[in-house]
C-alpha cells in the first residue's frame, strides 16, 4: 500500500498516537496506552505499522542532545518530501511516536478533497 492511501489502519494509527500527545493527568486506559509504546517494543510497533503506510524509519542518537526519528516515503533514496516526519526527543520511542505523528498527519492533508 502506498502513501496515498490513507486507510483505516492509518486513521486508527493516527488516532492512538493523538492519544499520546495529551497532556494532563492520563486516565488509566491512556497510561496503559503508554506503558505498551513508550518502550524499545513500541518503537518496533510503531517501525512496523508505518512500515504498512509506506515509510522507512532513520533514528540517531545523539549523545546528550537526544534522539531524532525520521519516516521517509519507502525505497532506497530517501528525501524530504510532503508526507515527511522528523521529530526531536530526548527519549527514542517519543522521537518515532512524534514523527510517525507529522508524516501521517501530511499523508490525511493529502488526502483531503
Amino acid at each position: 500500500m502506498g502513501i496515498a492511501q490513507f486507510d483505516r489502519r492509518a486513521r486508527l494509527m493516527l488516532a492512538t498516537l493523538g492519544f499520546l500527545r495529551l497532556q494532563g493527568s492520563p486516565p488509566p486506559v491512556i497510561q496503559a496506552l503508554h506503558h505498551w509504546l513508550d518502550c524499545w517494543s513500541g518503537v518496533g510497533i510503531l517501525e512496523r505499522g508505518m512500515y504498512w503506510q509506506g515509510y522507512d524509519l532513520r533514528l540517531e542518537r545523539y549523545a546528550d542532545r537526544g534522539w531524532r526519528a525520521t519516516f521517509f516515503s519507502a525505497g532506497i533514496v530517501h528525501s524530504f518530501t510532503s508526507p515527511t516526519g522528523t521529530a526531536w526527543e530526548q527519549t527514542a520511542w517519543r522521537a518515532v511516536q512524534a514523527a510517525a505523528w507529522e508524516a501521517l498527519r501530511k499523508a490525511e492533508s493529502l488526502e483531503a478533497p
